[in-house]
């Protein structure tokens, strides 16, 4: 049988899962293959830092050049995370001509184009299934399964932190911080947690699967990111009195075609979003919770279809990276490159801006319960042509400040957003306004 010699740089929490599960099923992987997966090389930080499984010392370096320059090492993995070190070292390997893993989402969405590229010119692949919702095979999914299909809408729980506190703020009636503080004593958070509270993990997947399901490279400049730090428990009550419930969301989707008035050329323009969400209850995805993650796709073809499963972890994820490593190997013994990293195919495609794009929505407001009030709002909202679709104010709060929640009709964001920042102005109202948008999956 033949033999592919694989090396790592990375030993930490995904390194050493991915070695457990290959020395488990490094065999059973090999008799389905009929090509042997040797992981001969591992660099690491430091020989004795904690990781959950233990790796041999006799295979690890803390050079990790002594893995990508080695001439017996025939394909790379990268765990190390970052972009920066991490960018030299997936570089060096393709421009040696050698295969490398991944599964470094913020690599792959800041600098994915000089990857690819990098990797065509020197004659190698690049392989990133681990890079977005860990174990979920969604990327081999949206290249390979339904590559017959053309993507009308996409829509990911692809932070598992986040939806781990929204779950439990729902169920408990818990504020935002207490849970938070409890995600990090429990490790499903970061300290500090800005990266996942904020949206930009999410962001950096979203992005990736915008980019292979609309066939042009998306930017993280590109997409329009709200996080997580702004909802109560307040909101996760009315939402759920209003049959909500809410979740943030990787929203891909395609708004319109237009007519440019140079050439006339057609111009696909895509909503790339995230932002927290109101979702009907009756919806599947309202139903993930905890830190699983989920990807609904609707094609053209295949129509709606949703995949599940745990997004993060040393289990999930290594995975996915066994399964980059069943790909490359089988790649290398037939000598060649089955599917790129990515195919530019799109390119009249555009990414609209967040103020184009079209939303229901939900605001609540702290205001003073007095006459005259809603007057107030609703001329405001009234005069950018924003319809109420209903209202819910408690009651017996007379002179009080008290939550106003107004269900909104659909609405341009950009009117939406200066319709909001007039009625923060109102003296009635006591604390800034919070709007989340609401999905229908129409």
């Amino acid at each position: 049988m033949q033999q592919v010699t694989i090396g790592m740089i990375g030993g930490g929490t995904v390194g050493s899962g991915v070695f457990h599960h290959w020395q488990r099923n490094g065999g059973l992987m090999a008799s389905r293959l009929g090509v042997q997966l040797h992981l001969a090389k591992i660099a690491v930080k430091a020989f004795d830092e904690p990781r959950p499984y233990e790796i041999p010392r006799a295979l690890m370096t803390t050079n990790w050049k002594e893995v990508v320059n080695d001439p017996a090492i025939q394909i790379v993995i990268e765990l190390i995370g970052g972009t920066g070190l991490a960018k030299e070292i997936v570089l060096t390997a393709l421009r040696l001509g050698k295969p490398v893993i991944t599964a470094n989402k913020a690599l792959i969405s800041a600098h994915g184009e000089e990857l690819f590229a990098a990797a065509k010119a020197h004659k190698a692949n690049l392989y990133y299934e681990a890079s977005v919702a860990g174990g979920i095979p969604i990327i081999k999914t949206i290249r390979e399964a339904l590559v017959g299909n053309r993507f009308t809408h996409l829509y990911g729980i692809v932070n598992g932190t986040c939806n781990y506190i929204l779950t439990r703020m729902k169920q408990e009636g818990a504020e935002f911080a207490d849970v938070l503080a409890d995600a990090q004593r429990l490790g499903y958070a970061e300290t500090p947690p800005d990266l996942d509270i904020d949206g930009f993990d999410a962001e950096h997947k979203t992005g990736i699967l915008a980019s292979l399901a609309h066939g042009f490279w998306v930017s993280p400049k590109q997409i329009h990111v709200e996080g997580i730090r702004h909802i109560s428990k307040l909101d996760m009550q009315f939402a759920q009195q209003l049959g909500y419930t809410i979740k943030l969301l990787g929203i891909v989707k395609i708004l319109e075609s237009e007519k440019r008035k140079s050439g006339k050329r057609e111009t696909k323009r895509i909503q790339v979003s995230v932002y927290p969400t109101l979702i009907p209850n009756a919806h599947v995805l309202a139903n993930v919770n905890g830190v699983f993650n989920a990807v609904f796709v609707r094609g053209d073809a295949v129509g709606d279809t949703l995949f599940y499963g745990r997004g993060a972890g040393k289990d999930a994820t290594a995975s996915a990276v066994l399964s980059d490593m069943a790909d490359a190997a089988l790649d290398l013994a037939h000598g060649t490159t089955r599917v790129p990293p990515f195919v530019p195919h799109e390119r009249k495609g555009a990414v609209a801006p967040i103020g184009d794009v079209v939303s229901r929505y939900y605001v609540r407001l702290n205001v003073v319960d007095k006459p005259g009030v809603m007057a107030k709002v609703t001329a405001i909202l009234g005069a950018a042509k924003i319809g109420i679709a209903s209202i819910i104010q408690p009651e017996g709060h007379e002179g009080e400040t008290v939550p106003l929640i107004l269900m909104l009709h659909d609405a341009p964001n950009a009117a939406m957003g200066k319709a909001l920042a007039k009625i923060a102005k109102l003296p009635v109202v006591k604390a800034r306004p919070v709007m989340l948008r609401v999905e229908s999956f129409e």
